[in-house]
């Protein structure tokens, strides 16, 4: 290109780069498309010839030093069905200029690190990699329905409002990562629904001012990287790893139609849409993640390789809400050790086996389950997450259950906890425990204990009635009554005075031996059953 004439389009400019240069200057559509659909799209196998191209240096001179709009019109860069040739290297440039690119070809990388952008929109458009850390824009950031083949990076990257990269599929760099958006600060809204990832998502330390969305995408981790790699991740609303409804068949979700909002509560979708879960292949990793409404993870699907040790980790994240009632993974583990959730809303069919589940100090105050979920399977929830005996999850549900007023099955808990403890004691410990279990329960049902009372109080009066022991002080003997003195003998402390008056002979002295340390056993365990009801309230 030469010195640019009066008008300021300079000369050696081609064909379709003067259309562009006009449309520029009036901020106009300038559409180099043919009008049959299979010739325009961006990801076909047919060529785009050089009445269709552009070089990026055009590209990158219009925006960085174009010419002043004519009078009456805004400048603004909108391009449709053209290939742009070269590096579009605008890397630390402020961009005033509009731009929007629809079902654009780019032969070569896009360079945007540090640069500046009022809005930037690129629609359909077909990418060898998109290199933008750092990038800050006032407006917008959209990427929907772009094809990248080896990755974006948007390291540090500041988006004044939305970001906006639905339907998007990108794969891996050379580190196996298809999208590094790691300490990236969007303002307000994250959408990325319906994208397909065959390399990492990384957002480590990730901001973002609203809602982060990613219903209905399907991510893969590449070259031994997680599917979606977040800790530290701050979202100021809810964080969305769940279904998206579509519309068609299996093909749709890469469709220009584009997703159907999943339609609120109450509100059936519309008629011929499907739903379509989000898939994890590969590790998910939130741990130390903020966010401020909730994790939605209903229908979310993980496919981990338990050979790998991949698994879904939520270590000390902080959120009102978890919903986890996705499908179970039949492989690696749910991690949720340190986290702190107000209320955990789940499915009982949606959380994995013995040795699939982790949660010591996991906090949580209120439990609302997603359908039929008994106690005896949240009993086996917790057991799954145990392995190795601990006391702290039996502890932290029945604490749940009491305050929800569920105090029959705080107790069952306790009681389960006792039982689970009984099996790390000796043999010793273990015949005493079987003990208390088949008599009292240890002590979580005192009713049976009042029960085993009456009974031995009936059979020591049954006994004694048979027997007519010997006064130990013929003058201040009362007179002999079997049914107080077998109850005298039962009840520890209180003193009925047959006990102590009477000298028991042989046997007897054994059965009376048995009904005083078996009335201390039974009395003890209901004395500790009402202590624990009493330290409750």
């Amino acid at each position: 290109m030469t010195e640019p004439h009066e008008d300021g389009m300079p000369d050696g400019l081609t064909g379709p780069e003067r259309a562009v240069w006009r449309a520029f200057r009036i901020g106009r559509t300038c559409d180099l498309t043919e009008g049959i659909a299979e010739w325009d799209d961006p990801f076909g196998a047919r060529q785009w010839g050089e009445e269709r191209s552009v070089r990026a240096d055009v590209v990158a001179l219009l925006l960085l030093a174009g010419p002043p709009a004519r009078s009456g019109r805004v400048a603004a860069l909108k391009l449709r069905g053209v290939r742009i040739t070269g590096v579009l290297n605008l890397a630390g440039g402020t961009i005033g200029p509009y731009v929007e690119l629809s079902g654009c070809r780019f032969d070569g990388e896009v360079v945007l690190p540090e640069a500046r952008f009022g809005t930037l929109r690129m629609v359909a458009c077909a990418l060898p990699r998109l290199e933008a850390a750092r990038l800050h824009t006032e407006g917008d950031l959209h990427l929907p329905r772009c094809r990248v083949r080896r990755g974006i990076r948007l390291t540090d990257a500041q988006i004044g409002t939305d970001l906006l990269i639905n339907q998007i599929q990108v794969w891996p760099d050379r580190r196996g990562r298809a999208i590094a958006a790691d300490g990236m600060v969007v303002a307000q809204d994250l959408q990325a629904e319906l994208i397909e990832s065959h390399g990492e998502l990384s957002l480590r330390g990730a901001k973002v001012g609203v809602s982060l969305s990613l219903r209905g995408s399907v991510l893969r981790g590449m070259q031994g990287r997680r599917a979606l790699n977040a800790p530290q991740l701050t979202v100021e609303r809810s964080l969305y790893l769940n279904a998206a409804w579509v519309y068609g068949g299996p093909g749709s979700a890469g469709s220009t139609s584009g997703p159907m909002a999943t339609p609120p509560y109450g509100t059936a979708p519309a008629q011929g849409a499907r739903r379509k879960p989000v898939e994890f292949h590969g590790g998910v990793r939130l741990d130390d993640g903020r966010f401020g409404d909730a994790v939605d993870l209903n229908h979310a699907r993980f496919l981990l390789d338990g050979a790998r040790r991949e698994e879904v980790s939520l270590r000390r994240i902080a959120t009102p809400e978890l919903r986890f009632n996705g499908e179970r993974p039949q492989e690696g583990r749910v991690v949720l050790n340190g986290a702190k959730v107000v209320t955990l809303i789940d499915l009982s069919t949606s959380w994995p086996g013995p040795g699939g589940l982790a949660m010591g100090g996991f906090v949580y105050e209120n439990l609302v389950p997603y359908g039929h979920f008994p106690l005896s399977r949240r009993l086996e929830w917790v057991a799954a997450a145990t392995p190795e005996y601990a006391p702290e999850p039996y502890e932290r549900l029945a604490t749940v259950l009491r305050n929800s007023g569920e105090d029959a099955d705080a107790r069952e808990v306790l009681l389960a906890k006792q039982r689970r403890r009984r099996e790390t004691l000796p043999i010793a410990g273990k015949l005493w425990g079987y003990l208390q279990d088949w008599t009292v329960a240890y002590g979580y049902r005192p009713g049976r204990a009042t029960l085993w009372m009456a009974v031995l109080w009936a059979a020591g009066t049954v006994a004694f009635t048979h027997y007519r022991p010997i006064p130990l002080k013929e003058d201040e003997a009362p007179e002999w009554n079997a049914t107080l003195y077998a109850l005298d003998l039962l009840l520890p402390v209180i003193n009925l005075g047959q006990d102590g008056s009477w000298r028991l002979e042989g046997w007897w002295q054994w059965a009376a031996t048995a009904l005083t340390l078996l009335g201390w056993i039974l009395a003890t365990t209901v004395a500790a059953g009402a202590t624990r009801l009493l330290r409750r309230g």
